[in-house]
């Protein structure tokens, strides 16, 4: 693999990992199994995950008014499944708990938006956001290790 091969797939890693919903816990495993080196995709991916994680809490009371512009005039509805579900964690778990299992079923955007929009200052929401983010990325970037070393596919890259 070429230079400008290499440098276009670690950008895509940071640019994979700052999308909603692609989250740096999936983009990070998906690129060391792709044989990319695992320090500057871990970097890389968290940052683009992180970065863009706390643009949404720096900017959740521009968010919600944009919601509120593009919803006026439609009726309000109940709360969807979503949000009824991050309620229910907020009420049991508070916003440890929200941060800490939410971005497994809604993503880390998702989560941050609903952590401040709950009650959570959004300075210990971007604390527990970013804990979060590289706990659960450190799992997965072990379990995947561990599934690599295990099936011997160590020395195989993807590109090749």
């Amino acid at each position: 693999m070429n230079l400008l091969d290499t440098l276009w797939a670690y950008i895509l890693v940071f640019i994979l990992a700052a999308v909603p919903f692609f989250e740096a816990y999936g983009v990070i495993p998906l690129a060391m199994i792709a044989g990319l080196s695992p320090v500057p995709v871990i970097i890389l991916g968290l940052v683009g995950n992180i970065v863009t994680v706390l643009f949404v809490i720096i900017f959740v009371n521009k968010i919600k008014e944009w919601r509120q512009k593009r919803k006026s005039g439609e009726e309000e509805k109940a709360p969807g499944k979503r949000t009824l579900r991050a309620q229910k964690l907020w009420k049991k778990y508070g916003l440890p708990g929200l941060a800490l299992i939410g971005p497994l079923f809604v993503g880390s955007h998702l989560t941050a938006f609903m952590s401040v929009t709950l009650g959570g200052t959004k300075k210990k929401t971007a604390y527990w956001m970013i804990a979060s983010i590289v706990i659960w990325s450190i799992v997965f970037v072990i379990l995947v290790y561990l599934g690599i070393d295990f099936f011997g596919h160590g020395e195989r890259n993807f590109f090749e």
